[in-house]
């Protein structure tokens, strides 16, 4: 199966992707920390978006939309909508994003930069399943 990002579908579509992928439960194994996405009004999305993750040893514990950031999740991701999609069709490489912080990260960047080919299979999990993106 497949989504549109975003939705609610869509967020259960990667948590569920995330733990049927044998590939991101090897190289996940040793990741432990939940992150956000707030997905900041650009484009076609009028209204801030929250999405949580709960990740665990290559596992997503929980995967779900937020109606705000009520929580302290370990890594924060923030960016316009359309950043986010730009990642997402392979338009701007993740970890470019980061770094030049179209994509903002709040959290220990340096655990973020050890993990990056976590970050891009995550990354690539996300893409698999993304099947229309708003425009």
């Amino acid at each position: 199966m497949a989504s549109t990002f975003p939705s609610p579908e869509w967020v259960q579509e990667f948590g569920q992707k995330l733990n049927s992928d044998p590939h991101y439960a090897q190289i996940a194994k040793n990741w432990e920390g939940d992150l956000s996405f707030t997905i900041e009004p650009s484009g076609p999305v009028k209204e801030t978006i929250y999405y949580y993750f709960d990740l665990w040893h290559g596992t997503c514990r929980k995967a779900e939309v937020l109606k705000d950031l009520n929580i302290k999740p370990a890594f924060v991701l923030t960016a316009p909508y359309e950043n986010f999609a730009r990642v997402l069709k392979g338009d701007l490489d993740p970890m470019t994003a980061m770094l030049t912080r179209k994509l903002a990260v709040q959290g220990n960047m340096a655990v973020m930069m050890r993990s990056i080919p976590i970050v891009l299979d995550f990354v690539r999990c996300a893409r698999e399943i993304t099947t229309e993106i708003l425009t």
